[in-house]
């Protein structure tokens, strides 16, 4: 009789404890080691059609900021042969270290063929990332190969994009906790951040992103 009292509580002793910080293991938080840094309301500059006011193209309300723009629209400044765009430059610079952009992002979906966020700054080329939206897919650039996420439509995801520049140079990118992509950088000395609409290949005619808890960090360097 004890045995059969006994037993029980061999297996509960021996069933696997789930980890002490409450995690499921899989997601990880990309902050951890990292210090936010301050953006001010100014550091926020926008870039849209030049012939345009910002509120034809930008909205900011309720801590939202959402940006739309059509394929047929001017680029952002007169003589300009880029595409059109409506995006968010972080005006905050850096040009060595690790730095972290973190987002909570929203695509509707129709949105297709456009850029909702880049890494700006390179050696030979502008970006030394870009994440591009393709059929509700979010993927590096256009490479079928490298998709982020199968399916970013209609929903809100956060996003963290980790760039060591002053190490290995890698890029690594996150969704909503789990690293999806790890990729080589671009060289380069100055970058920043920017986040919003910009027109690739193949565009829908109407493209729209929206954005809330923009921040960015830096690594706490012990």
């Amino acid at each position: 009789m004890a045995k059969c009292c006994w037993l029980p509580w061999l297996i509960i002793i021996l069933l696997p404890l789930p980890p002490c910080d409450g995690s499921s293991g899989a997601d990880v938080d990309p902050t951890a080691g990292f210090a936010a840094v301050e953006l001010t309301g100014d550091m926020f500059k926008l870039h849209k059609p030049y012939d345009l006011p910002p509120e034809q193209r930008y909205e900011f309300r309720d801590g939202v900021r959402r940006m739309w723009v059509l394929c047929s629209d001017r680029p952002f400044s007169p003589g300009s042969t880029t595409k059109p765009r409506s995006e968010i430059l972080l005006n905050k610079t850096y040009t060595s270290g690790v730095w972290q952009f973190e987002a909570y992002g929203y695509v509707p979906s129709g949105t297709t063929g456009v850029s909702i966020l880049q890494v700006f700054g390179a050696s030979g080329r502008n970006t030394t990332l870009m994440l591009h939206v393709y059929g509700g897919r979010l993927m590096y650039y256009h490479d079928e190969a490298r998709v982020v996420d199968g399916d970013i439509y209609d929903r809100w995801f956060r996003l963290n994009v980790v760039h060591d520049v002053a190490g290995v140079g890698k890029l690594a990118v996150f969704v909503d906790g789990e690293r999806r992509l790890t990729v080589a950088g671009h060289g380069g000395y100055r970058h920043y951040f920017k986040f919003g609409v910009y027109v690739q290949r193949d565009p829908s005619h109407y493209m729209e992103s929206r954005w809330r808890d923009v921040k960015v960090y830096t690594k706490i360097v012990d």
